[in-house]
């Protein structure tokens, strides 16, 4: 797809806090330039219209174009073909990056696990990875608590990959992909309802380790899972792969070379797309990454169907990695999922009780009837939290939409100085305008998609 040619006029937005649109006569070349600032492109389509002009700029948003969250995309448009594209964020800001900072290292993970609530669960081992870096603890943390990490991170990104085809469908009018990526999504939802206690936004990974190891027949309750989510996947792929309508819709469309991805900081599968195997499990590997057997999908179309076919396959994958998991976990008895320190192991002996989460009632017993010493520590635990040495990291994870990052920075004292998160959602958002100006309106909605974007992660 090639870029379309220079809008004359041109609409151009200049931040000011109040919008204002009027036509500026050049002195050079005596063609009419359109200027709006703040963003108010009404006032400035209105008055393109009222002159005649054939170019307008209209709103695609504020809402949900195949995004998860608010996103507002600002079109100009020759007829059908958009001659610029521009993304405008901030709709669903919810300040968690600075609300963290006036929480404890622990409580942080209920924080960012809301912020691409789609996937959940690698925000928290992201954050937690970095926590037990400045801690010194990595080492520490037991193997069984690991697994269980990759375990969870898996089935996760199947579930991403899920919520992006279902919605993808939808928006194209295929009602049938939705429900039954959605069906399939449910499956694991249930697994982590079991494992954690909740569907979504768990808080399960926490410095040190996990809230709990997984309760009596987990094991064979995830391989049945896998059973059901693979079938659903073999009825997505032959009611999408096959399909020429949804071929001529997302071939050749929403095209971003390799040079593009580079230049923008694209990764995940809009940058595999490309044909780069790049992916920080094989990069460079934790949480034990690299003594698991799985390969990196790739494709060299660089278009949303490369895209499309690239999630699929790494829904494959993952499920590879997933059984591996089960089968380590049923090879070892169960043991402790937290680190031996009792100074950072927060909370303690968590069980799943009949209210979905709650303390083992052989702790409350000890901490409230027999040791007063552990109810003294256990209270100044939770409230004030454990101290992590000043300094500071940077961890990265293989997030379902590409490379999350998470820089933390302590002063020595309970609560993080700065927690800030490099989400793929916010960088891959740039390539909007590359990717649709030169196309088609009908086709901005396939772009977007195939980017995959989850506003909760943009605005943070």
């Amino acid at each position: 797809m090639t870029a379309g040619p220079a809008p004359t006029p041109r609409a151009t937005p200049h931040a000011s806090p109040r919008s204002t649109g009027h036509v500026v006569d050049d002195d050079t070349t005596g063609v009419p330039t359109f200027e709006a600032s703040g963003g108010d492109w009404s006032d400035i389509a209105a008055e393109a219209a009222a002159l005649g002009e054939e170019r307008i700029v209209v709103n695609m948003g504020p809402q949900h174009p195949s995004t998860h969250g608010v996103l507002r995309l600002m079109l100009e448009i020759e007829g059908e073909t958009v001659t610029e594209a521009r993304a405008g964020i901030g709709y669903l800001h919810t300040g968690i990056e600075k609300n963290m900072e006036h929480r404890t290292w622990t409580q942080g993970v209920t924080f960012c696990t809301r912020m691409d609530y789609v996937a959940p669960l690698f925000q928290e081992a992201a954050y937690c990875l970095a926590v037990e870096k400045l801690l010194g603890i990595t080492d520490d943390v037991p193997e069984r608590a690991t697994v269980i990490r990759v375990l969870m991170m898996e089935l996760n990104r199947i579930t991403s990959h899920l919520v992006c085809l279902a919605t993808g469908g939808n928006e194209l009018g295929a009602t049938t992909v939705m429900t039954v990526g959605f069906t399939a999504r449910e499956e694991i939802l249930k697994v982590f309802e079991l494992i954690s206690g909740l569907r979504m936004n768990h808080a399960y990974i926490r410095p040190g380790g996990v809230a709990q190891d997984v309760p009596p027949g987990a094991v064979d309750s995830v391989r049945e899972a896998l059973v059901q989510v693979r079938h659903y996947l073999r009825q997505l792929e032959d009611i999408m792969l096959a399909n020429p309508i949804l071929q001529a819709r997302l071939k050749d469309v929403g095209s971003l070379s390799l040079a593009g991805c580079m230049a923008l900081g694209i990764t995940g599968p809009v940058l595999r797309s490309t044909g780069l195997p790049y992916d920080v499990r094989k990069a460079a590997p934790y949480c034990g990454y690299e003594t698991y057997d799985f390969d990196v999908p790739v494709d060299d179309g660089a278009d949303c169907w490369s895209r499309l076919v690239l999630r699929l396959e790494e829904c494959y994958q993952s499920m590879r990695i997933v059984e591996q998991c089960l089968d380590r976990l049923a090879a070892t008895p169960a043991g402790p999922v937290m680190v031996a320190d009792k100074k950072v192991a927060w909370p303690a002996q968590l069980a799943i009780g009949t209210d979905g989460m709650g303390n083992s009632l052989d702790h409350i017993r000890e901490i409230m009837g027999t040791s007063m010493e552990a109810l003294i520590h256990h209270f100044k635990l939770v409230t004030e939290g454990f101290r992590v040495p000043a300094g500071q990291v940077f961890q990265t994870v293989e997030h379902p939409r590409g490379e999350l990052g998470v820089h933390l920075v302590s002063d020595g004292g309970t609560r993080p100085y700065r927690a800030h998160f490099r989400d793929p959602s916010f960088n891959n958002l740039q390539a909007v305008s590359m990717m649709c100006e030169g196309g088609q309106v009908a086709d901005v909605v396939v772009a977007v998609a195939s980017l995959d974007p989850v506003l909760g992660g943009v605005d943070r």
